[in-house]
């Protein structure tokens, strides 16, 4: 979905293992910076701007970013295990029961729609990286479904299909056919989900976001321009644990 490049941030910092990274865009005109939930930091520059210039202005800003990563660290340590999971995409909605034993911790799919999870359930890094792990199968059987589908309605053909979980992008389309799709979009709304896919297959023919891309897009979805729009905002309808779970 997005056509700007990414470089590591060349900066010296107090958490040398945070994710710094810095966002060239082409589209932009002042410099900025964003702290996503998982704590992290990525400044998004014009075309052409300085090191020295991008360091000044990270220092400028770095209590700021590290009162946000720290918010970003509390949030985490007082989230507590969901009781469902709402896949608005695939219309569908999965109860989770915990059962807390003293044993590893292990998830079950009783039920197309009900999980459990049993074991020492504790902290947050067992319950999430089990849920992640089992929301990342399902996405890739449904994602994988219906990009098929799309593309054979349009005429469209890609390589193959990958899936992510990016704190980012939505998705993007590599030169040699791959198609990434963000594990988020599964929290999508089915039009946007639809409208998402619509996009990437159109980079197969246009790795660009020329006039000829998007009137190619709006062939095949001709309210391209709110759904756009609707996607942009659509990080909030992400759970946190998602996006922070490691």
């Amino acid at each position: 979905m997005n056509n700007t490049s990414l470089q590591q941030l060349p900066l010296h910092i107090d958490q040398a293992d945070s994710p710094w990274q810095v966002r060239v865009s082409p589209r932009t005109r002042r410099l900025s910076i964003r702290v996503y939930p998982a704590g992290k930091v990525v400044v998004v520059v014009p075309k052409y701007t300085p090191p020295k210039l991008i360091q000044q202005f990270v220092a400028k800003h770095m209590d700021w970013i590290h009162v946000r990563v720290s918010e970003c660290t509390t949030r985490q340590l007082a989230m507590t295990p969901p009781s469902h999971v709402d896949l608005p995409s695939i219309e569908k909605t999965v109860h989770i029961e915990y059962r807390q034993e003293f044993c590893t911790a292990r998830l079950r799919q009783l039920t197309p729609s009900q999980l459990l999870i049993r074991g020492e359930i504790g902290e947050f890094k067992t319950w999430s990286r089990l849920l992640l792990s089992w929301l990342s199968e399902l996405v890739r059987e449904e994602l994988d479904l219906r990009l098929r589908t799309l593309a054979v309605t349009y005429g469209f053909s890609y390589d193959r299909l990958q899936i992510r979980r990016q704190k980012t992008r939505w998705g993007s389309c590599s030169s040699s056919g791959t198609i990434s799709l963000n594990l988020c979009a599964v929290f999508l709304r089915p039009e946007t989900l639809r409208y998402l896919m619509v996009h990437e297959l159109c980079h197969t023919l246009h790795m660009n976001h020329s006039e000829q891309f998007w009137n190619l897009v709006k062939s095949c979805e001709p309210n391209y321009l709110s759904l756009d729009k609707e996607l942009s905002k659509a990080w909030k309808h992400v759970p946190a644990w998602v996006m922070i779970s490691e």
